[in-house]
């Protein structure tokens, strides 16, 4: 049975069975000459075989065989090439140096846990970056059952333990300028700016512009030789000539006018009319990055297969990493956008990379969508012209320097001036430096797209998580990113600006209702000072001795409330906005407390529970009463200031937080 695709299973057609008798391969063999080898097929559909035999210890062979398929097997953890090239170093390295000690363990029972912790010592002290994934890798090893039984119960244990993560505190500084190598300077992981992603996609529709026209007139010119050979000129004539060539037998003739020579770069601008270079990756993957929203990865491992939805939309199931076994191919939809528009939309530019490599992927047979020319000859394959696919086998068998693209073309981009530090030799700021080439890498871009996407969205994550999830977005893209955080901070203070807009607000219309407000007297405490102010003697007498004082201030008239005409009976927090609260210098020290009361409080409950409850009477505190006292005064009430600011006394207990 060989249905594929959708529509092949269902009600009454089961799925595809291989034929009667069918014996599933080992994924262990043992050759006649004593190789011990293990065959790996990734769910990538890449493939390696490991050779257990070139490790030391023998008597571990066959045990380290069957736990290298387990863990790389259909059910283990290893299920790509490089997670699975990666862990087969990290067992690698513990195998050798086992087997370098003194006394080696000759076979897992007499391995102790001495001898674990002796390899992490080692790599913590030579390569701490990766000792806590050797030791993780070594843990996830020896969990499976063809070492757990082999093992003692000590080691087990101590393989469980939680290790923590060496730190190389005498790791040599690292400029922060890039250079075109990427050698000898610290790794930008944040974002852009919002000036260096505009140049930067600027520059990549213009690079990809070029390569797209390259072609295209290529293909033209080819089509006008093939029709009427006598109706271009001469020059057209002998290069139409030579795209016919290629495009027949697929190998490249001599440029008109020049010397045969196979590494010549006019041999690589002759097959550019007609098929990518591996130049042209860098530019062209890097946009197509920025216009899916998705990781370097992931564009590289881009299907052919893929469907039109109504010359709208374009389907296809992509590749997402690290995602828990069974759980890494997603199926998407692009939009394909307006004619014209390809370098805008993701759909359609997936569409222009498809007519860009036709030709070169018939050559090579690929299911992946990058297939591109290569020179033979520089590549020491024996032969002229090569067409390949060169993330087929691996994602890192062929190099992509954005860096060094960025930095190499004709308009090179750089990155926004940054201000220059102010040593304690200079006394004023100095001039912002510029000029340094831009840092570009498919991190940079993926974080910047999620960044922007998530301002789009108003910063809500649920609708902002796109091929991650909300921690992950959080924690590896919008935290600690300086685009992100610049635009946060300007949504909070925004945010505050209109809650304080809006207490005022409150305090002015209370103010309005209740009788214009308090009455600050600032200066000593005299009866003189109350009388001339509007108080007769006797209310002026009992202010003066503290008889009408309420919780922070004093009310001159508490059976006639200015609103109501009736006994007040509102809160100690209204006293702020009512015409019989006066306020003098004796109640600065409350006053005060209550201000860091409030502030308390602050912390302690949302923005938008805050203001409305507590905001109208801090503003009043702050701007109508405060205001009107001298910093002398404020100081020495600042040392009188009590320690209970009563502040608990005038709420429902149901309404603290």
């Amino acid at each position: 049975m060989n249905r594929q695709g959708r529509g092949s299973t269902g009600p009454g057609r089961p799925s595809a069975l291989p034929e009667h008798g069918y014996e599933p391969p080992a994924p262990v063999r043992e050759l006649p000459d004593g190789r011990l080898l293990v065959a790996f097929h990734g769910d990538d559909d890449r493939r390696r075989v490991f050779d257990v035999s070139k490790l030391p210890l023998p008597g571990w062979h066959q045990t380290l065989a069957a736990a290298v398929a387990q863990r790389t097997g259909p059910d283990g953890g290893l299920r790509t090439f490089s997670a699975a090239t990666t862990g087969w170093g990290s067992l690698g390295r513990l195998v050798r140096f086992l087997g370098s000690l003194p006394q080696p363990p000759l076979d897992p029972a007499q391995l102790t846990p001495a001898h674990l912790q002796a390899f992490y010592d080692h790599r913590a002290k030579t390569t701490p970056t990766t000792a806590l994934h050797d030791m993780n890798e070594v843990r996830l090893l020896f969990a499976l059952p063809a070492l757990r039984d082999r093992v003692s119960t000590e080691v087990l244990d101590h393989i469980q333990r939680r290790l923590p993560a060496p730190r190389d505190a005498k790791a040599p500084a690292t400029g922060t300028g890039p250079s075109p190598s990427g050698i000898g300077t610290k790794r930008l992981t944040t974002g852009f700016s919002d000036g260096e992603l505009a140049r930067l996609l600027a520059a990549l529709r213009a690079d990809a512009a070029k390569i797209r026209d390259r072609v295209r007139a290529g293909e033209g010119l080819l089509r006008r030789y093939r029709a009427d050979p006598g109706a271009l000129n001469e020059q057209d004539q002998g290069l139409g000539q030579a795209l016919e060539w290629m495009a027949a037998p697929g190998q490249l003739p001599p440029p008109p006018g020049a010397e045969p020579h196979p590494f010549s770069s006019d041999r690589r601008e002759l097959a550019g009319n007609l098929f990518l270079t591996l130049r042209d990756l860098a530019p062209l993957m890097m946009l197509a990055a920025a216009l899916s929203e998705r990781n370097g990865e992931t564009i590289k491992e881009l299907p052919v297969r893929h469907r039109v939805l109504e010359d709208r939309a374009v389907e296809l199931v992509i590749v997402k990493r690290r995602r828990g076994a069974r759980r890494w191919f997603e199926t998407v939809t692009w939009e394909i956008g307006a004619p014209g528009r390809e370098l805008h939309t993701p759909g359609g530019f997936y569409l222009l990379m498809l007519e860009l490599t036709a030709r070169s992927r018939e050559r090579c047979g690929s299911p992946h969508l990058w297939c591109v020319w290569r020179d033979g000859q520089a590549a020491r394959l024996g032969a002229a012209d090569d067409y390949i696919a060169p993330f087929q086998d691996s994602l890192s068998c062929t190099a992509i320097l954005p860096t060094a693209w960025a930095a190499n073309r004709l308009r090179p981009l750089l990155a926004d001036p940054q201000p220059a530090a102010v040593g304690p030799d200079s006394p004023s700021p100095t001039e912002p430096t510029g000029g340094l080439p831009l840092q570009v890498s498919f991190n940079r871009i993926k974080t910047s797209m999620e960044v922007r996407r998530t301002k789009r969205m108003g910063g809500h994550l649920p609708s902002a998580a796109k091929s991650n999830s909300m921690p992950v977005l959080f924690r590896n893209y919008l935290s600690g990113d300086p685009v992100i955080t610049a635009w946060a901070e300007e949504v909070l203070g925004e945010a505050l600006l209109d809650a304080e807009q809006a207490a005022r607000q409150a305090h002015e219309r209370a103010v309005q209702a209740a009788g214009g407000g308090p009455r600050v007297l600032p200066g000593p405490v005299d009866t003189t000072v109350m009388e001339t102010s509007g108080l007769d003697p006797e209310t002026a007498r009992q202010v003066a001795d503290g008889e009408l004082d309420t919780g922070w201030t004093a009310c001159v008239d508490l059976d006639q409330h200015p609103l109501t005409g009736e006994t007040c009976q509102v809160t100690f927090l209204a006293c702020f906005h009512c015409g019989n609260c006066l306020v003098t210098r004796d109640h600065l020290p409350r006053l005060l407390a209550l201000l860091d009361a409030l502030t308390q409080r602050r912390r302690e409950l949302p923005e938008d529970v805050w203001w409305p409850r507590y905001g109208p009477a801090w503003v009043a505190v702050r701007q109508d009463i405060l205001a009107k006292f001298t910093p002398a005064e404020l100081q020495h009430a600042q040392a009188d200031k009590p320690h209970d600011a009563l502040l608990d006394l005038v709420e429902n207990p149901w309404e603290l937080p």
